[in-house]
């Protein structure tokens, strides 16, 4: 595992695609599918947490967690080919571990259907569904939180 670089845009927005294309399709419409794909495609969308956010990639580019703000877990996305190896669960420990070091007392999130199972194995609770459009295309994702310890 190492620190998320400012340089690793391009990789962290591959990881980002290939996760959701690989994954989605057990839980997302083909046209959800292509919205939630496409954000990391648009220029400016999501450039700010990518560069300013501070985390992790796992294994060898597997996968990525970001924090941003330092208070709130932003992304946390790993390769298709990676899943269900432990890439999530050592990623979000570091991030929670960093979180703790900062005197973070609790990281907050909206988690989609794919992350909200391995986010609640590990303690987080879900405080409310949310719904929200994509380029016109209707999801629900979760706010969720988590007290450190």
């Amino acid at each position: 595992m190492r620190p998320i670089r400012p340089t690793d845009s391009p990789l962290l927005r591959e990881i980002y695609v290939d996760a959701i294309q690989t994954q989605a399709p057990q839980a997302y419409s083909p046209d959800q599918i292509r919205a939630w794909a496409t954000l990391a495609l648009l220029p400016g969308l999501l450039d700010r947490t990518l560069e300013e956010g501070q985390g992790w990639i796992s294994g060898i580019d597997d996968g990525f967690a970001i924090r941003y703000p330092a208070n709130r877990l932003s992304m946390l996305y790993c390769r298709g080919r990676s899943s269900r190896q432990g890439h999530g669960s050592a990623l979000l420990q570091a991030i929670e571990g960093d979180a703790q070091r900062m005197g973070i007392q609790r990281l907050q999130t909206e988690a989609s259907l794919l992350s909200r199972p391995m986010l609640e194995q590990r303690g987080w609770t879900v405080i409310a569904p949310e719904p929200f459009m994509i380029a016109g295309v209707h999801f629900v994702h979760f706010q969720m939180e988590k007290t450190l310890s």
